[in-house]
């Protein structure tokens, strides 16, 4: 005795039902891994052309900085060295050296961002050495080197003197030396800038209400640590540009706008 006769068309798949002829399985600057992997060949792809990941040079500068241990008196314990690679991984990119660079003798840094420094470097990553003092020589070395600006100075607390300059097939992005404020320019400058090399849009940052005791800044957006409980957000205090105890534990960056009223939302940029 026979069963109930299978209905016509079940178990059959049709060429083209998944992925019609001529659709993109998923756009340009789409992370490659298993998942897209799999569909590509059975489109029939052998090999997919890809970006590569930015390779990034970090050159942390300053003569105060100790590099191990606790910093003895009148110095202080670098902390943008083992900050920068991970944060830079997570943008997209790939950190090829991270190297101390003294303020003495002022052409110590001249040496690292010199014609013949960037082989194999796809973006520089200065720290410190971009605001205006004796020792500050990042702008002054790309004013010599004919470099096009960018990005000069942001009207931003912290990270006022942040940079960004183009130099023939290379990038150079300049860090302020507080630590924070380092902080908030790889995210809204370094980070931007590692996405459009690797094709990627930036992401929507999310716009939630802000509670808590906030201060906006006359004619600057201020970056303040905030938790995030899913419906608002709340600042966690340790937001001066030395201090990174308030942007340890936070869920996100607050991007305060100099009009911001209390209650109002205000984009995340999301860090962990």
């Amino acid at each position: 005795m026979h069963g109930p006769s299978a209905a016509e068309g079940r178990h059959i798949r049709r060429a083209g039902e998944d992925a019609p002829a001529g659709s993109v399985p998923a756009p340009a600057g789409t992370r490659i891994g298993p998942a897209l992997l799999g569909p590509a060949a059975a489109c029939g792809n052998d090999t997919l052309p890809v970006r590569p990941r930015p390779r990034v040079r970090v050159l942390v500068t300053g003569d105060e900085l100790t590099r191990a241990g606790r910093p003895a008196t009148g110095r202080v314990r670098d902390a943008l060295g083992p900050l920068l690679p991970p944060r830079i991984e997570a943008s997209g990119g790939e950190t090829v050296d991270v190297r101390h660079v003294p303020d003495r003798p002022v052409g110590s840094l001249r040496a690292c961002v010199g014609a013949g420094a960037y082989e194999g470097v796809d973006v520089t990553v200065v720290t410190g050495s971009t605001s205006v003092g004796v020792t500050d020589q990042l702008r002054l070395l790309l004013a010599e080197a004919d470099a096009h600006w960018v990005v000069d100075s942001v009207a931003c607390r912290p990270g006022h003197p942040q940079l960004l300059a183009r130099l023939p097939g290379h990038w150079v992005v300049g860090l302020p030396g507080n630590p924070y404020g380092a902080l908030v320019a790889a995210h809204t400058l370094l980070a931007p800038l590692l996405s459009g090399l690797l094709g990627r849009p930036l992401p929507a940052l999310p716009r939630i209400p802000l509670t808590g005791d906030i201060r906006p800044v006359p004619g600057r957006t201020r970056l303040v640590p905030v938790a995030w409980d899913g419906a608002t957000a709340r600042p966690v205090g340790g937001d001066r540009p030395a201090f990174l105890h308030g942007a340890a534990p936070a869920d996100a960056l607050a991007a305060v706008a100099p009009d911001w009223r209390p209650g109002q939302p205000a984009p995340l940029i999301l860090h962990h």
